[in-house]
C-alpha cells in the first residue's frame, strides 16, 4: 500500500525497503502490544490454556492454566504491518506470506484440537501433523519451483553452487520445512525460550535476504542478486516486531504461549527464508538452539529404543538442565546467548567467501 503510494504521489521515501521494513516493524510491534492483552483476557476467560504433559518437570504442572495460542496474535499483527509495506509483485514476498499462513493455519488446528473438548493435550497425532506440513511445505516449493526460482545447492564459504538439483529441490526443500517448522516447535518448551533465537534467526536472514536483492552488495560479497527478493526483509521486520511484542508477554512468567499457530509458523519461515538464500547448510548455525534441541530428542529416542538407556534426564535438552536443578530463568537467557554467539558466526560467512 506504502509502496502504491509511491507510485501514485511519488512520495520517494516509500519506495525504499528499508524505510518500508522500519514501517512494518513498527505498525506489527505496536499492533501486538495492545492486541496481546485483550486476546489474552479472552483466552482466560475461555479456558484457552494447554493442558502440561504429566511427565513434564513438576514446575510446569502450574502453568497449566496459562492461555496459548498467542502465535494468531502476533501472525495477524505481522500480516497487517506487511499488507501495508509490501509490493505484491514480487515472487518471493507472496511466498513468504503464504508460508507464514499456512503454516500458522496447521498450527491453529494443532492449538485448537488440543483446548477444545476434553482438553487431550496430544492435539494432531504425530503423523497427521507431519502429512498437513509435507503438504504445505510442497505447496511453498512447487510454487518457487514454476516461479523460475533457481534450484542450485550452494554450501557456505563458497561462492559458486556445487550442483543444480533440479525438481529433486522440491524433497530437499521440504526437508528443510518440516525439519525446521518441527526444530523450532521443540524448543517451544519454556517462557520465552524459542522467542528471541527465533528474533536472532530471523535477523540474520533478513540481512541476507536485503545483501541478495541488492545489486551492488551481492556482487561486493558474492552472493547471488535476485530480484525482488528484498521485499521478503520487510515481512521479517514485520514478523520480528510482532515478536519482540510478543516477548513483553511471554518472557517469564510467562502470560500467554505462543502454542504450535506461532511456532509452526516461525519455523517455516525461517526456512522459507534459508531456501531463497541459499543457506540451507547455514540454518545449522543460524538455527543452532533449535538444532541442539532436535538432537536432544533424536538421541533420546534412538538410545532409549535401541539400548533401553536415556542419555539425557528428559529431553528436549531444556528439560535435562530443568531437573539437573538449573533455574528456569538461567536455562532461557544461557539458550539465547548461544543463539546470538551462533548467528554471529553465520554472519561472518557472509564475508568469507
Amino acid at each position: 500500500m506504502l509502496y502504491l503510494l509511491y507510485q501514485t504521489f511519488h512520495i520517494n521515501l516509500f519506495q525504499y525497503i528499508t524505510v518500508r521494513a522500519g514501517i512494518s516493524f513498527f505498525i506489527a510491534f505496536v499492533l501486538t502490544l495492545f492486541l496481546m492483552p485483550l486476546f489474552i483476557r479472552w483466552a482466560k476467560r475461555k479456558n484457552a490454556n494447554q493442558p502440561i504433559y504429566e511427565l513434564a518437570p513438576k514446575s510446569h504442572q502450574s502453568k497449566g492454566k496459562t492461555p496459548t495460542m498467542g502465535g494468531l496474535v502476533f501472525l495477524t499483527s505481522t500480516l497487517i504491518g506487511v499488507i501495508f509495506t509490501i509490493k505484491f509483485n514480487s515472487l518471493y514476498a507472496v511466498g513468504g506470506v503464504m508460508t507464514l499462513i499456512l503454516f500458522g493455519l496447521i498450527g491453529i488446528k494443532d492449538d485448537l484440537s488440543k483446548i477444545a473438548g476434553n482438553k487431550n493435550s496430544a492435539g494432531l497425532t504425530s503423523r497427521t501433523k507431519m502429512l498437513f506440513q509435507i503438504i504445505v511445505s510442497l505447496i511453498i516449493g512447487l510454487y518457487l519451483y514454476f516461479g523460475h526460482f533457481s534450484t542450485e545447492l550452494y554450501v557456505p564459504f563458497y561462492k559458486y553452487p556445487i550442483l543444480d538439483m533440479g525438481i529433486y529441490a522440491l524433497a530437499f526443500w521440504v526437508f528443510v520445512f518440516v525439519a525446521t517448522s518441527n526444530a523450532v516447535n521443540l524448543t517451544d518448551g519454556l517462557d520465552g525460550l524459542a522467542t528471541v533465537p527465533s528474533i536472532f534467526s530471523i535477523a540474520t536472514l533478513s540481512i541476507f535476504v536485503y545483501v541478495m536483492g541488492h545489486a551492488i552488495l551481492s556482487q561486493y560479497l558474492l552472493v547471488p542478486n535476485y530480484k525482488g527478493i528484498g521485499e521478503v526483509s520487510i515481512i521479517a521486520a514485520g514478523l520480528v516486531g510482532s515478536l519482540i511484542g510478543f516477548l513483553w508477554y511471554n518472557c517469564h512468567p510467562a502470560e500467554i504461549f505462543m502454542g504450535d499457530s506461532g511456532s509452526l509458523a516461525i519455523g517455516g519461515f525461517i526456512a522459507y527464508m534459508a531456501i531463497i538464500t541459499k543457506n540451507e547448510f547455514l540454518l545449522i548455525a543460524i538455527g543452532f538452539v533449535f538444532v541442539m534441541e532436535t538432537i536432544s530428542v533424536i538421541l533420546q529416542v534412538g538410545s532409549y529404543k535401541t539400548r533401553k538407556k536415556r542419555v539425557f534426564h528428559m529431553a528436549p535438552i531444556h528439560h535435562h538442565f530443568e531437573i539437573k536443578g538449573w533455574a528456569e530463568n538461567k536455562i532461557i537467557v544461557r539458550f539465547w546467548i548461544i543463539a546470538l554467539i551462533s548467528n554471529l558466526i553465520a554472519l561472518i560467512t557472509l564475508k568469507i567467501r
